[in-house]
């Protein structure tokens, strides 16, 4: 994988750029972003072509709505960057924009997702259509490297095809987290066990120490014979000798809500029938606390809790003891991200933030993506 700083930069100048990115934001109510990690880490390569004179035009998509536009990705990206915005994604206004630009000038285009099926179907004449913008493609979309879309797999095999910063980035930080220093801590979270089996069960051959959170530590609890009353649950359980595994930490204690709303701390013994567990508690952290303070790696993906419905205290809790510890830390998960992000938390004291969560999952597990064996 080469990434584009191995280009000369007089090689750049004058070039049509059609560069990925990976611009997708979760919007509020109001449309504004809530979380603008992505959008914060794409002007390093977006600007190093600038800087280099090429004329760069970005590819992105946001949300699964096929009318969703970028509208608001243009409007938060001008805050780090200046974006001409084009609503069109390879018909005359975006073409008669490309043919316009000055060096140095960088465009933004149309959601690719407006044309869903053709992009996931990774259709040939999509992928040709949107290669005939450019002379040179740069992948900056770790966060989307996953998926074998045309933007992704279909125009590498059409232009000169390189790595920008960011998945450059990604892939070094995430292949030492195959490849840890020990002792070595990973905390990981989420729903659906069918979905995170896989990657648990490599953890535990790796990782000194795997710590389950969120709902898919209710599966553990309920394989362990403990009562999880109402709580979430996957549609397949994990293994009995997953779940009783000696590297496996699951919550000692929870914090459950009742029916009328109250939340208190238990015993995984105490969970009542008609107790939603919504968290781990404070023994939990206490146990896990040695582990963060004598790790020398630590692997993050996923609140310890239900966030959304204001659960995130331990979250916060574990992320400070993080802060404090001296090992190399990767996390990933926009949604943990976020909520430490507004929480206040100390950005540089959490380490690598992966701007990648089913990505970043996906590669610690197969060691490589589909977009980034398209760039070889």
């Amino acid at each position: 994988m080469r990434c584009i700083d191995e280009v000369p930069v007089a090689d750049l100048k004058g070039k049509r750029v059609l560069v990925r990115a990976g611009l997708d934001l979760s919007l509020d109510k109001q449309g504004d972003a809530i979380d603008e990690l992505r959008l914060q880490r794409a002007p390093q390569t977006l600007k190093y072509l600038s800087d280099a004179g090429a004329r760069v035009i970005v590819l992105s998509h946001i949300g699964r709505d096929t009318t969703n536009t970028n509208a608001p990705v243009a409007r938060t990206l001008q805050k780090y960057l200046n974006i001409f915005y084009v609503p069109d994604l390879f018909g005359a206004p975006a073409k008669d924009a490309v043919a316009a630009m000055k060096e140095g000038e960088v465009l933004l285009l149309e959601n690719l997702r407006q044309h869903y099926d053709l992009e996931k179907a990774n259709d040939e004449s999509f992928a040709r259509s949107l290669a005939s913008l450019g002379d040179i493609y740069v992948n900056d979309a770790f966060s989307n490297s996953h998926r074998p879309h045309a933007s992704m797999i279909g125009i590498p095999k059409l232009l000169p095809s390189y790595a920008g910063f960011i998945v450059r980035d990604e892939v070094a930080h995430l292949f030492e987290a195959l490849h840890p220093p020990h002792p070595a801590l990973v905390i990981i979270g989420g729903a659906k066990f069918e979905t995170k089996d896989p990657i648990i069960r490599s953890f535990l051959d790796v990782y000194d120490q795997v710590c389950v959170v969120g709902a898919i530590a209710n599966d553990v609890l309920r394989v362990k014979g403990f009562p999880v009353g109402r709580s979430k649950i996957s549609e397949h359980a994990p293994d009995a000798t997953i779940a009783n595994h000696p590297h496996l930490i699951a919550p000692l204690d929870v914090t459950v809500e009742s029916p009328d709303k109250q939340a208190r701390v238990k015993k995984p013994t105490e969970v009542g029938a008609d107790d939603k567990i919504v968290d781990m508690g404070p023994d939990t952290l206490a146990a896990l606390a040695p582990f963060i303070a004598g790790a020398k790696f630590i692997l993050w993906n996923g609140p310890t809790g239900l966030y959304e419905d204001g659960y995130d205290h331990w979250t916060i809790a574990v992320a400070e003891l993080i802060t404090k510890s001296n090992a190399t830390k990767v996390m990933g998960g926009g949604d943990t991200i976020a909520l430490l992000q507004k929480s206040g938390i100390r950005a540089a004291g959490l380490g690598f933030l992966s701007t990648g969560g089913g990505a970043m999952l996906e590669y610690l597990l197969k060691g490589t993506l589909p977009a980034i064996e398209a760039l070889k």
